[in-house]
């Protein structure tokens, strides 16, 4: 019996090792069914001929990547562990991309108007980079001083609310009340009221960051456990210290996650608030290309903001893991 049990656990390690190593080169394979996808069946005569072969491209670096990866988990066990768990999903992400060019450029299953070839998406992303930098440049330019304008005055306004009795008293009823309307309903009002669209479009911005941030900040500060205060007011501390030092950072775990919502909000007021007369911008570069049916251009703008809103949700949740040490992985991205 002794030895039956031996022998199974042996098949069962065995079994498990060929499958870890299976999923450690699975992205390696699915990179070559879609290369082999891509450059051995010939393309449809209906959809418009790239310049060059820009998707077989990126499968030879993504698969440059995937046979450096598969390397180092041989030489690194910590790695492997760690890859062996990501590995399918790339796989899968890869394979994704192989079924698009299936449906696209080699069959033209889907519509040939509304859905390019990849060699084209990338083409855009590569031959129009300098423009759709300058377009990221604009948008950028609108999202940091809106965003970091909605922040200070969401702070600001919920701190007011949380410890001010006469600011709670007349400025809460109207935070309630105007704060669920939508930034982009007060367009009409915001045209005629700014000198600028730049500054028109900032303020929207920081509008839609406003609210989301006021009332977490302020809900954060009335959770408060009395406690704190009582502690503070014992030690002899100051209303002034014990705002900044008690209450705010006590209030920073909400504080947050109203942060992170205006932010995910700004994005979408971003993109209207390009449109209100902008020149440049990611929005207005994918409303302007859909306008000229270029969907190319359409897919390849959604692809850099979605990059972009990506980073910066990262970046926040960094900040916010390095600001609240205590709470690092409560909530994860």
């Amino acid at each position: 019996m002794k030895t039956l049990v031996s022998a199974r656990q042996v098949v069962d390690y065995d079994f498990r090792i060929k499958k870890d190593q299976v999923k450690v080169f699975l992205p390696v394979l699915v990179v070559g069914v879609a290369l082999g996808v891509s450059l051995g069946l010939p393309d449809v005569p209906e959809h418009p001929v790239a310049t060059h072969h820009y998707f077989a491209g990126v499968l030879l670096i993504l698969g440059a990547f995937a046979l450096g990866a598969a390397a180092i988990s041989w030489l690194s066990a910590k790695f492997k562990q760690v890859y062996q768990v990501k590995a399918p999903f790339y796989a899968g992400v890869v394979l994704f991309l192989a079924l698009v060019d299936l449906l696209t450029v080699k069959s033209a299953t889907l519509p040939v108007l509304y859905f390019p070839s990849l060699d084209r998406i990338f083409g855009v992303l590569i031959e129009d980079a300098a423009f759709l930098g300058k377009c990221l440049l604009y948008s950028l330019r609108l999202q940091v001083i809106g965003w970091i304008g909605g922040v200070l005055a969401g702070v600001v306004t919920g701190v007011a609310i949380g410890f001010i009795p006469g600011v709670r008293y007349w400025v809460h009823p109207l935070v309630r009340i105007l704060g669920p309307i939508p930034s982009t309903a007060w367009i009409p009002l915001v045209l005629v009221s700014f000198p600028s669209v730049v500054s028109a479009s900032a303020f929207l911005i920081a509008l839609a960051v406003w609210f989301p941030t006021t009332v977490l900040t302020m809900n954060g500060i009335n959770n408060i456990q009395n406690a704190y205060f009582e502690v503070a007011a014992t030690m002899g501390a100051s209303q002034r210290y014990t705002i900044f030092h008690v209450g705010i950072p006590a209030a920073m775990p909400h504080m947050f996650i109203g942060i992170f919502n205006g932010t995910c909000a700004s994005f979408i007021t971003l993109v209207t608030a390009e449109l209100i007369g902008a020149k440049y911008g990611i929005g207005w570069y994918i409303n302007w290309q859909k306008d000229m049916m270029a969907y190319a251009h359409v897919y390849a703008g959604l692809l850099v903001m979605s990059l972009i809103c990506y980073f910066i949700i990262t970046l926040l949740f960094k900040v916010r893991d390095k600001v609240l040490v205590w709470q690092k992985g409560v909530i994860k991205w």
